[in-house]
């Protein structure tokens, strides 16, 4: 994946605070990375800069978890155990796309075709020490706001 922006994540505070950044950009959210690379992480910082005060936990084995926010949706979905993406239909994900919520979908390519272009793609990779956050924005004035935003935090970014 090309990258618009690349980001070191030294540790897990500076992945909740791009979590936290991101939190000000709504849409469709593609998370990759492999096993542990910190996807569902990066949820809870965005989640907790929402208001979330609980524990996020991965939705391995629901596929979806569901967050409101003042008349807000946001949805975190896990579809690593998706066996058919046909199976998404059945969870009206098509109904959660067209609502305006916001759907933050880690491995989003066990749902090719299903799910549509993503607003912001983030690949999270193992570095040393930590992780690398490689950000996709196709829409030109989302990814200078996203640019702005990220600049205005402590994360260190090229």
């Amino acid at each position: 994946m090309a990258c618009d922006v690349e980001i070191d994540l030294p540790d897990e505070a500076s992945t909740l605070k791009l979590g936290a950044a991101l939190s000000q950009f709504r849409g469709l959210i593609f998370l990759h990375g492999e096993l542990g690379a910190g996807k569902t992480t990066l949820v809870r910082g965005y989640l907790q800069a929402l208001g979330h005060k609980g524990p996020v936990k991965s939705p391995t084995y629901t596929l979806i978890e569901p967050y409101e926010f003042a008349g807000e949706r946001v949805l975190h979905l896990d579809i690593y155990r998706l066996a058919d993406p046909t199976e998404l239909e059945y969870m009206g994900i098509r109904d959660d796309l067209g609502a305006g919520n916001t759907l933050l979908v880690e491995w989003p390519e066990r749902a090719k075709g299903y799910l549509g272009q993503a607003d912001i793609e983030i690949d999270l990779n193992y570095s040393d020490p930590g992780r690398k956050a490689c950000v996709l924005v196709p829409d030109p004035a989302l990814r200078e706001g996203l640019v702005q935003v990220i600049s205005s935090t402590q994360i260190r970014y090229e």
